[in-house]
């Protein structure tokens, strides 16, 4: 899940929420939204492998 922050910058999100928190875990912090895009696909390959 990625959001656009304030600062124009995005972030990258857990899908899931955390448990003990509520909240989703942050991920990274990216300059564009395609680099945001990108390693969310590395995050799903290196889960699935």
């Amino acid at each position: 899940m990625i959001r656009k922050l304030q600062s124009g910058q995005y972030r990258l999100y857990s899908r899931k929420k955390n448990p003990k928190t509520g909240k989703r875990r942050n991920l990274g912090t990216f300059a564009t939204r395609a680099a945001a895009e990108q390693h969310e696909r590395e995050v799903q390959y290196f889960k699935r492998h």
